[in-house]
């Protein structure tokens, strides 16, 4: 399967695809305020597309636990001048992540490429028509509750096998609004309405969701289920942990990953790709993005 977009393609199994995340929030888990005047979040992407990322994840409203919700306004505000300056620089392409429509619409317009849904698709019922008619790929998450309620809604009986039932209403849910099924990428939303044991057991299993037939995209970075582990209660020491996890997501058959740390997944990505894909990265940061195959 491939998906192109822009001057991009991505070939799904051929060699894993880093995400970059660039919070233009003040709340924001790990990275909260770092980037939230226009110039420092342009020299942040500037940044993660000289180290080699593959899609720029630009968010304006904070997912963290407990987090409450913002105006569409003051989203709007916060992501639309980052988009549009982004998109008069390169092609790379661009990620909104969003929960409402409109912000999808107005993005997509103002250069973004793809959507981004921590909800699924659940929390505007406009999501999925609007997507549609836009006519762009969609990443549809795994969640329960809202960001502010879902560290309370962590009973499963199954975790793996209700991620999956629950990504799959939702894929069928897309498929009858009319979005291709080649522009829908899945993720299990590792950390959202999960504990740490439950977002362990999600990796562990996480070759089980790849019978969906799906792109499957995984973000682990610097998140707290490895705070137990690690005994590290800032997020930002957790970039090792962080590696550890990519590496494990790799092999069990993620094909994009979603990350603070550009640089250092890249070279997770390289290493693991040439271990469990046998593949060998020509060069990349010098614009060279070919790749052969041992």
């Amino acid at each position: 399967m491939i998906l192109k977009i822009r001057d991009r393609h991505f070939h799904w199994g051929a060699r894993t695809y880093l995400m970059g995340i660039l919070n233009v929030t003040p709340d924001s888990f790990s990275d909260g305020g770092e980037f939230g005047s226009l110039e420092k979040a342009i020299a942040q992407a500037r940044k993660m597309i000289d180290n080699g990322v593959d899609i720029i994840d630009i968010g304006g409203e904070s997912t963290r636990p407990h987090a409450e919700q913002i105006s569409t306004e003051k989203e709007l505000n916060r992501v639309i001048p980052v988009i549009q300056k982004l998109r008069q620089e390169t092609s790379i392409p661009i990620s909104v992540d969003t929960t409402k429509a409109i912000v999808a619409e107005k993005a997509i317009a103002a250069g973004a490429d793809i959507v981004n849904d921590i909800s699924g698709a659940t929390f505007d019922s406009k999501m999925l028509a609007t997507v549609a008619q836009l006519d762009v790929p969609i990443i549809l998450m795994h969640i329960r509750g809202t960001p502010k309620t879902m560290q309370t809604l962590t009973e499963y009986q199954d975790v793996v096998a209700e991620v999956a039932q629950f990504l799959t209403t939702q894929i069928a849910q897309a498929t009858a609004c009319g979005i291709d099924r080649s522009k829908i990428i899945i993720d299990p939303g590792i950390g959202f309405a999960k504990t740490a044991t439950q977002s362990l057991e999600l990796l562990q299993r996480l070759s089980e969701l790849k019978s969906l037939n799906f792109p499957l995209l995984v973000g682990v970075s610097r998140k707290s289920f490895m705070r137990p582990i690690l005994n590290k209660e800032h997020p930002q020491e957790r970039i090792w942990g962080t590696a550890a996890a990519c590496y494990g997501a790799i092999a069990r058959g993620a094909d994009i990953l979603r990350v603070h740390d550009v640089p250092e997944m890249y070279d997770v990505c390289r290493v693991a790709d040439a271990i469990e894909l046998d593949i060998l990265p020509m060069p990349r940061r010098a614009g060279d993005s070919k790749f052969k195959q041992r």
